[in-house]
């Protein structure tokens, strides 16, 4: 049963970790494309890199789902009792909302930089 535990805790590093590393590449993606009018030069070696950062938000987005939905097997009820338990729900449904809203507008602010 230890076992089940260590992969519970190591799920949700993981989970933490992707969305971490997918805030981080939408940024640097923001900050390499506004590079692209002061270092004209360098524009090819940007447009590559955009690309790649791309496709490893892709990969930490999908990640982030996986581990999300082992999450949500593994869900221990009444951790913190019934009550506390109740708003914790809602403000995970909330928290998931504003995040699922956060990636979608993190992927149209991106798109049209990286696919131009």
């Amino acid at each position: 049963m230890q076992i089940n535990k260590s992969l519970v805790i190591l799920n949700g590093f993981v989970h933490d970790f992707a969305a971490g590393i997918w805030l981080a590449v939408i940024v640097t993606i923001g900050m390499l494309h506004r590079a692209h009018s002061t270092h004209p030069e360098i524009t090819a070696v940007i447009n590559t890199l955009e690309h790649r950062f791309f496709w490893a938000s892709a990969a930490a987005m999908v990640l982030i789902m996986a581990t999300g939905a082992g999450r949500t097997f593994t869900y221990v009820e009444n951790w913190y009792g019934p009550d506390a338990e109740r708003v914790r729900r809602r403000m995970l449904i909330v928290k998931h909302i504003i995040l699922f809203a956060c990636f979608g507008a993190g992927y149209l602010y991106v798109y049209g930089k990286v696919f131009h």
